[in-house]
């Protein structure tokens, strides 16, 4: 498993929509309106990329799927108000603290 962001820029609400539900239903919490993170094995991530490729405009549109390693990941520095640690699972939170 591995951690994974995803970022996107989509410009049609529905796209949009869509794109958010295939992250949440791979288990990925969102910490901003288009950003989400989570842990996905390799199979999952090449799911996500597939499916959010079935549903954006490659002319307007953008989804970024960064896989971070957990030592990269510890040195993550979370400024302001960050995100909603209550929504992030456990096992995310341990990787940060």
């Amino acid at each position: 498993m591995t951690m994974v962001w995803v970022v996107y820029d989509i410009t049609d609400n529905t796209t949009r929509k869509n794109v958010a539900r295939i992250c949440l239903d791979k288990g990925l919490y969102r910490v901003q309106k288009s950003v989400f993170l989570g842990t996905l094995n390799a199979n999952e991530r090449d799911s996500l990329a597939l499916e959010c490729e079935d549903e954006i405009d490659p002319d307007v549109d953008s989804v970024y799927v960064f896989p971070m390693d957990d030592e990269s990941f510890r040195k993550v520095k979370l400024l302001g108000q960050a995100f909603d640690k209550k929504l992030v699972s456990d096992e995310v939170l341990t990787k940060f603290f």
